[in-house]
């Protein structure tokens, strides 16, 4: 379903929504969830038997496919960088790095939402964080991390994508563990896909400076497709094929710094695409390559996804402390190809308490809803909750982490719309909800 965020007053996402209504506290301390609505827990890290072992360790970002019978493919990232008890098991033909312990698992899920099988389908790669789905039908698993070969255990260089194919383990064989070195080579968080050209969207999560939204256009005569990606990577020029670049902002004439001088939805700013010097950041950093005066950054760049034929993307939250002009905890974008511009859908300002289910902060995954609106995964202070914004503005608590205060991760919904995946990342827990989906009520409700 195609919808649009109306423009609202600046402080419209922190008013409450009544959503699906009051959260019903989880007698087993996992999830309380809306009247109505009921979870399974498809997998634990440490615990849930694997083909290889077991659930590995922070569960991330999730990619969603049909699978058999009606039921899902999921596609799991593990944000793993080292020190995790339960790595990404090393599997022949599946594994980029033997030293690095992230990667991505499959999981067969029935149309009941019940977990039938589990297997790896990439490893030996580094902080696996989000990603995102390609229109030909296959996870782009990203790199959280600028690490080199010879850092802790890493016997390669770190900070690429990969792309992971749903049909099965045998089909990533010799694939998926092929790095997309022309995507660049810095910290990753999500990507999304423009279906009509193939420009491929890119978040940085990074600071000190803060991180950019880049874009990478490819070379004329590219036709997309299932292993178009892996072979690219392979040619000739490879690394450096098409053109990666970075996003620079403008309203009217006056170029934007940093996102977080947005402080009213509906702002829209003009954009222009700069070139990257150097990819693969070999000598400094990507978003070290440019001046300020040069490209827009913004703080903790994570989440995003393809719909409204544009990217919605998130800045979970921003600080004068790390250098961003005006403080905020949460902004969600929405990137137009067509006019070269984004546009400020939603913010969230200074949670003022993180105690409750209705202030939130920290946005970072993020899914576009089939009944309408946003879903948003919290990774901020305090309880954390998956965070619904309708499509009129409004905010409202869909679900709330009755067993710690581990951010959400990976809310992504099956593709008939009865079954939304997601992740509490630690201590690992790998959820099915499923409910009385419908459009989500606008009307107000009272702050918890």
């Amino acid at each position: 379903m195609s919808f649009a965020l109306c423009p609202r007053p600046a402080n419209a996402a922190t008013r409450n929504a009544f959503g699906y209504g009051t959260l019903v506290p989880d007698p087993k301390g996992i999830l309380a969830l809306p009247e109505g609505f009921v979870y399974k827990l498809l997998a634990r890290s440490g615990q849930t038997a694997t083909a290889e072992g077991v659930h590995p360790s922070d569960p991330d970002g999730i990619g969603v496919f049909d699978g058999p019978s009606g039921g899902s493919v999921l596609i799991c990232n593990h944000e793993n960088s080292g020190a995790e008890p339960y790595p990404v098991p090393v599997v022949e033909g599946l594994t980029y790095d033997p030293g690095a312990k992230g990667g991505t698992s499959t999981l067969i899920v029935d149309a009941d939402g019940n977990r039938v099988a589990q297997y790896t389908s990439v490893a030996g790669t580094n902080n696996n964080c989000a990603g995102g789905i390609s229109p030909w039908g296959t996870w782009l698993t990203c790199e959280e991390t600028e690490a080199r070969a010879g850092s802790g255990t890493n016997t390669k260089d770190h900070g690429y994508v990969f792309e992971v194919d749903p049909a099965s383990r045998e089909a990533n064989i010799g694939h998926a563990a092929v790095p997309l070195k022309f995507l660049g080579r810095y910290s990753h968080e999500a990507v999304a896909i423009d279906p009509a050209t193939t420009q491929i969207y890119l978040t940085e999560d990074a600071g000190n400076p803060n991180g950019l939204y880049l874009r990478w256009t490819p070379s004329a005569g590219f036709i997309p497709g299932k292993g178009a990606l892996h072979a690219l990577a392979k040619s000739s020029g490879g690394d450096v094929a098409g053109r990666l670049q970075a996003m620079k902002c403008f309203r009217g004439s006056t170029h934007i710094k940093d996102l977080s001088e947005a402080t009213e939805v509906g702002t829209r700013y003009k954009v222009q695409w700069i070139d990257v010097p150097d990819r693969d950041a070999r000598t400094t950093s990507v978003r070290k390559q440019f001046t300020n005066e040069e490209i827009t950054r913004a703080r903790k760049l994570e989440g995003q996804w393809w719909g409204d034929n544009g990217a919605y993307f998130v800045s979970s939250f921003a600080r004068n402390s790390d250098g961003s002009v005006n403080e905020h905890d949460g902004q969600v974008w929405l990137y137009d190809p067509a006019t070269e511009s984004i546009t400020l859908t939603t913010i969230f300002g200074v949670n003022p308490d993180t105690e409750v289910d209705g202030h939130f902060d920290g946005p970072d995954n993020i899914t576009v809803a089939p009944q309408g609106g946003l879903i948003l995964a919290e990774d901020g202070e305090g309880v954390s909750h998956l965070v619904g914004v309708t499509s009129e503005g409004m905010s409202y608590p869909l679900a709330r982490n009755e067993y710690n205060d581990s951010e959400f991760c990976g809310p992504a919904f099956s593709k008939d719309g009865k079954w939304l995946f997601a992740n509490i990342q630690s201590p690992g827990f790998t959820l099915a909800i499923t409910g009385p989906w419908t459009r989500p009520s606008n009307a107000a409700a009272t702050a918890g």
